[in-house]
């Protein structure tokens, strides 16, 4: 619940600020007839990121016992490449999206409202289609569908209520704060939903060490306990987990976490609703 839940809050509130700054902008240039395209690509964007979510669960459904392993396993890789290089691009472009999304503004209002809703369509759907496949493979990993369920609904209601707040100005958010402990939050997920991937590829016989354990504690942590559904929802702890899934998440933890926190390429987040 824990984990998708931040991922849900996370990019919910990316897509949120996003909107954010185009309807401002538009408003404040006292250009309203522009807010129906930009919110028809807002709305289609959702619709393909919901679409592509259904997709994945439907092909999932469909496969045979080792189509779905392959099929989880290759899904997993790309959502941790996926959100590591989000997150790394939040980082890096934060100071001056607001900017780059005003000067799409202007040059799509010179070809037309179509332009205009792809310029919001494309903005919104990179999020949504992240946000789609991290959560199917976090779901996956976590195991417990309803409660991963209510943390995707609970994750993207604050988004959109903080969204909607920090436009009105009703709240005043550390930006840099939120997406610099959200961004370790994710990529701490990431590294259990790599490690979810690397078992997956070993019972495939793809990666060695399958039944060498670094740990096993089913005899006092049961899989389908709820103490193993919360440590796997939170930190991607596995009950059974093998020495080539352990150096794997570890690798990756530090590779991604000592470059994300250096203060050398530090960032601050300052995306504003408004002009």
């Amino acid at each position: 619940m824990l984990s998708t839940f931040i991922i849900a809050l996370r990019e919910g509130l990316e897509a949120a600020l996003i909107v954010g700054i185009l309807v401002a902008y538009i408003v404040r240039t006292d250009r309203r007839h522009l807010l129906k395209p930009v919110w028809t690509g807002v709305t289609s964007a959702i619709v393909a990121s919901l679409a592509l979510g259904g997709i994945l669960s439907f092909t999932s459904a469909e496969l045979s016992s080792r189509g779905e392993e392959l099929f989880a396993g290759i899904t997993s890789f790309l959502a941790v490449a996926l959100v590591t290089w989000m997150v790394f691009w939040m980082k890096r472009t934060a100071r001056t999206l607001r900017d780059d999304l005003q000067g799409k503004v202007d040059s799509a209002v010179l070809t037309g409202p179509i332009s205009l809703a792809l310029v919001a369509f494309f903005a919104v759907l990179r999020e949504g289609l992240e946000t789609a496949l991290f959560i199917y493979t976090n779901f996956k990993t976590v195991g417990a569908a309803s409660s991963a369920t209510i943390g995707l609904v609970l994750g993207l209601a604050l988004a959109v209520a903080l969204g909607y707040l920090i436009y009105n100005r009703a709240v005043k958010l550390n930006l840099a704060k939120f997406f610099t402990v959200t961004g370790v939050a994710l990529i701490i997920v990431a590294a259990g939903v790599l490690s979810y991937g690397v078992h997956e590829f070993q019972e495939l016989g793809y990666l060695p060490g399958v039944d060498t354990y670094l740990w096993d504690v089913t005899p006092w942590i049961a899989k389908e306990s709820l103490l193993a559904a919360l440590l796997g929802g939170t930190i991607g702890f596995d009950t059974t987990t093998s020495i080539v899934q352990f150096l794997a998440s570890g690798i990756y933890l530090a590779a991604v976490l000592i470059p994300y926190l250096s203060k050398k390429s530090a960032s601050a987040p300052r995306v504003k609703a408004s002009a």
